[in-house]
């Protein structure tokens, strides 16, 4: 792992907000890392108001969306809420419809299928809204490059308006409307918002629309704030205010699908980790093995018995999920390690077999593993699903661009991606690929980063200190959990291998006359030698809690040792 330390502000910068503050100056050189400078920008980190929430308006169209919805609300025609089968996708239209229908009963939804459909606006999807009497159609966290299926509704007399945060194509679909703060010629102050997010501005432009306020609209939060976490967007700016109030709607008034999928959760207060581990997944497992229309069905369900049967059911097909994701990740690998292709610029791989729902997260463990820009594919049809991820720092969604004569559709993000090519391009398109991100990326992407915040002394670790690193939260990318390292580090002689098969590090450490910390590292057994030799080391780490027979102590939670 490459260990880099992140440029360090002034001292003079530093030492000024920190007095301003009344704080440590390790906590004033974080904040300034993070963008943060004077005391007023402190305030409103620390303390987060809804407020400070752009208005929705200053988003391109936002007012011909209301405009078309009111229209559609006061002629009675029936509005089709239309999204992704991932998470995103699902908490968008649990969001937008829940809302209409609290003023409005003529709401339906509609998630594709991943097999039938595939991703985004379909064909299949156009043609129910016509035999069903739909003239409006709102799709959510897909649509931006839907120009013949905008068309073809257009044909059958169904109008659309678009919620998307993806990048635009060239040409934008002949929409009502189009939201997406990504498109160029929006002004709308934050480019970050994930598809549940621009569902979230286009709820707050009705609601001004009909005299509330965001006090009304706080009970959606939860969904917002899921969609957040699982899209791995930056937990800045707007995204961090309505992150920090949804989880604050988790924690104290979710709704009752969040209850039921909780009810077995042994944990009083959830983190946008939390959110992303144990919520994200299960609402994925739904479109990943069945059908997305479950988890919409249980996120707007109002009834708990109901709301049980359903997170049973979904707690199922994350079970299956599990089984299939472990068993291709590991037939991925022996088909890595027989073709030789390890010492590669990319990973490539392809199994007509493997279950389409699973790809992508069997791409982000390959990435994982050998760390490079990772493709899985498999038979969908005619032709070849993949799903890409990539490693930090380098825009797989570019690479996929300098590709694009070799595949038919793809979408996505700078770290994630989705496309599809015809099975005959597979090995053209391979090669191109390797050759695309060999010539391009900076050979040290290849290496796993460890991006430090500060290096600090053992003696600096305090109760107060980490009480304020708390308030730090929600993490996330553009605020991550602070990481740290330490120089001169000693095992008391308590170090040793623990986990059932010893894969695990565990430490007792100090430095110098400092108080003795215990650190956890997980997966890092290998590294044993290094610190129990008896010799001085240096670690990386992000600092913890850590309840044991009822006593809470804190912990360094350890990401690398080296000698």
């Amino acid at each position: 792992m490459r260990w880099t330390l992140k440029p360090k502000p002034s001292h003079q910068k530093i030492k000024e907000l920190a007095n301003a503050l009344g704080v440590e100056e390790t906590i004033a050189l974080l904040l300034l890392q993070r963008g943060v400078e004077t005391y007023e920008e402190a305030k409103n980190f620390f303390r987060p108001g809804l407020e400070k929430l752009h208005d929705p308006f200053l988003m391109k169209d936002m007012d011909k969306a209301v405009k078309r919805i009111e229209q559609a609300i006061s002629n009675h025609e029936n509005i089709l809420i239309y999204g992704d089968y991932d998470v995103d996708g699902t908490t968008s239209v649990a969001l937008l419809s829940s809302y209409l229908k609290t003023y409005y009963p003529n709401v339906a939804t509609y998630i594709p299928d991943r097999y039938d459909e595939g991703y985004g606006i379909s064909y299949k999807g156009i043609d129910f809204a016509a035999d069903n009497d739909f003239s409006l159609i709102i799709a959510l966290d897909c649509g931006i490059k839907a120009i013949e299926k905008v068309a073809y509704a257009t044909k059958k007399g169904i109008d659309f308006i678009i919620c998307d945060h993806h990048r635009p194509g060239v040409e934008l679909p002949k929409a009502v409307a189009v939201l997406d703060p990504k498109r160029e010629d929006c002004d709308y102050p934050y480019k970050e918002l994930c598809g549940c997010g621009v569902g979230f501005k286009l709820i707050q432009g009705l609601s001004e629309k009909k005299g509330q306020t965001i006090d009304d609209l706080l009970l959606y939060l939860d969904l917002v704030a899921t969609a957040i976490g699982a899209d791995i967007v930056p937990i800045t700016g707007e995204n961090r205010i309505l992150a920090y109030y949804g989880l604050k709607v988790i924690n104290s008034n979710p709704r009752t699908g969040f209850k039921a999928i909780l009810e077995h959760v042994k944990k009083e207060t959830l983190t946008i980790t939390d959110v992303v581990f144990i919520i994200a997944p299960r609402i994925n497992a739904a479109g990943r093995m069945k059908h997305g229309n479950h988890a919409v069905t249980l996120l707007t369900e109002t009834d708990m018995n109901t709301a049980i049967a359903w997170a049973t059911e979904i707690e199922q097909f994350n079970t299956d999920r599990k089984d299939a994701d472990r068993r291709i990740t590991e037939e991925a690998l022996q088909k890595i390690i027989k073709d030789k292709e390890e010492d590669k610029a990319t990973t490539v791989v392809y199994d007509e077999n493997w279950h389409k729902g699973v790809i992508g997260i069997v791409a982000s463990r390959l990435t994982e593993t050998y760390y490079r820009p990772t493709l899985v594919f498999t038979k969908s049809g005619e032709k070849l699903a993949g799903s890409a991820r990539s490693v930090r720092d380098f825009d797989v969604y570019n690479a996929l661009e300098a590709c694009s004569e070799h595949i038919e559709h793809f979408g996505g993000h700078k770290y994630a991606a989705g496309l599809t090519l015809l099975e005959k391009d597979f090995e053209k398109f391979k090669a191109e690929f390797e050759k695309v991100v060999s010539e391009t990326i900076d050979p040290r992407l290849l290496t796993r980063e460890i991006k430090i915040d500060a290096e600090i002394d053992l003696h600096d670790i305090s109760p107060k200190f980490y009480r304020i690193l708390k308030q730090f939260a929600p993490f996330g990318p553009g605020n991550m959990n602070p990481v740290f390292m330490t120089q001169h580090l000693k095992d008391t002689g308590w170090g040793k291998c623990v986990g059932e098969d010893k894969s695990h590090l565990r430490v007792t450490v100090h430095q110098g006359d400092s108080p003795q910390f215990t650190g956890i590292g997980f997966g890092m057994g290998d590294k044993k030698d290094i610190a129990c030799s008896g010799n001085p080391f240096k670690a990386v780490y992000a600092i913890d809690e850590n309840e044991w027979q009822g006593t809470v102590s804190l912990q360094l939670k350890l990401k690398d040792i080296k000698a």
